[in-house]
């Protein structure tokens, strides 16, 4: 299959993003030692930056949907660049906490925009795939990219790991300028217009099913690494390859599930994936203890922790018609909250003394509830088609 290379840039960026939001759960012990501060405090960048994303995404893009998408995309990089190339050379922790919350303020924005564009340039019944393929990137950080630059930054030295981010930003720049085709934009809007989407039942299911019912895969992806060494008995030395098979999944699933969704529809793939979700986890609750079921398991629940991306986005364009860009930026915010939930909740039965399986339990709870969320979702909006005329933003020069 060709790839149109309009794509590519928003995949780049995604690459970029995805490298400096994961990489650094696995260097924290080496920035603690460098910055002379305790593993918990370092473990603060990692809020520092999510909340940088959640604060981010709407104003950002409040009050940018004025300005043509491809000067919004480009002027998102330059920031995302600029902080993570200011983070290699950060000399303290108090320094190094404010320029990670810097650094996540394009994050939400960047795909807010992005998901926006790469639907537009789709042809007919195709977005769902071509917001798939913005975030391959993403994915494929998590296969390749996290476990690379954690290896370099273990190696040489963690500032390392920021250098690299930088150059990847670096190029994203370079063919958002060459590569992404010049589009137009709501001259008539304005912040409060955009948020009015909020107003809608149909919105709020949307970023319930986000934030609930995909944060049951963050009560196991939190506490994987603990759930494999303890569980399953994965040597410790070996988690990287079960976190490149985590990787590997990722990637998988989010071009399936950008696939299937545009041929199945945005509503009953993600009422399938939430199913499947629930009865994975539960599969992670009983049969962990078995090395091989774990981590074919693995490769399953990474691949359904990327799947909904295209779908639920799909989901919340058509909830949201005159304000896609800012409702695209609020999910990033709910996935955010997700991964926050999951971790927290899936926490809780080890706070009481259970095992290392018990908040894959957890995240059952949480699928299930989001699975019937979506069934009501279904109900009634299922029929429901994006208006491209309805669309804000217009693609006219796409070739």
């Amino acid at each position: 299959m060709k790839i149109d290379k309009r794509i590519i840039p928003l995949a780049i960026g995604g690459l970029g993003i995805g490298t400096t939001e994961f990489t650094v759960m696995g260097l924290l012990p080496d920035i603690a030692r460098s910055l002379q501060i305790s593993i918990p405090e370092a473990g603060h960048l990692i809020s520092a930056y999510a909340l940088g994303v959640v604060i981010g995404a709407p104003i950002l893009i409040g009050y940018s949907v004025k300005f043509p998408p491809k000067k919004v995309l480009i002027a998102l990089m330059m920031i995302f660049t600029l902080f993570n190339a200011l983070s290699a050379i950060a000399p303290d922790y108090t320094t190094m906490l404010i320029i990670r919350f810097l650094s996540g303020l394009p994050h939400g924005a960047f795909f807010g925009v992005g998901t926006v564009v790469a639907a537009r340039m789709a042809g007919k019944g195709k977005e769902a795939f071509y917001i798939s393929l913005m975030f391959t990137g993403l994915t494929i950080a998590n296969l390749a990219m996290v476990p690379l630059v954690t290896y370099i930054g273990h190696t040489f030295h963690w500032r390392w790991y920021f250098v690299i981010v930088a150059v990847i930003g670096l190029l994203a720049l370079l063919f958002l300028k060459l590569w992404l085709p010049v589009l137009e934009t709501n001259q008539d809007t304005h912040f409060m217009e955009e948020l009015k989407f909020l107003k809608r039942k149909q919105a709020w299911l949307v970023l319930m099913i986000t934030a609930i019912g995909f944060g049951g895969l963050f009560t196991w992806f939190s506490y994987i690494t603990p759930l494999m060494t303890v569980i399953a008995g994965i040597k410790e030395s070996q988690m990287a390859y079960v976190m490149i098979l985590a990787g590997g999944g990722m990637v998988v699933g989010n071009l399936v599930g950008g696939y299937v969704s545009d041929r199945l529809s945005p509503e009953k793939t993600c009422v399938l994936l939430l199913f499947l979700m629930m009865i994975s986890l539960a599969g992670v609750f009983f049969l962990s203890e078995y090395q091989n079921i774990a981590l074919a398991l693995t490769f399953i629940c990474g691949a359904l922790s990327m799947s909904v991306s295209a779908p639920i986005n799909i989901m919340m364009m058509k909830a949201a018609p005159k304000s896609e860009m800012m409702a695209a930026a609020f999910m990033q915010a709910a996935f955010n909250i997700a991964n926050a939930m999951g971790a927290f909740l899936g926490g809780i039965p080890l706070e009481h003394g259970l095992s290392f399986n018990y908040p894959s339990l957890v995240g059952v709870g949480m699928t299930s509830i989001g699975l019937v969320i979506a069934l009501r979702y279904k109900y009634l909006y299922g029929s429901q088609t994006i208006d491209k005329e309805e669309i804000a933003t217009e693609c006219i020069s796409c070739d």
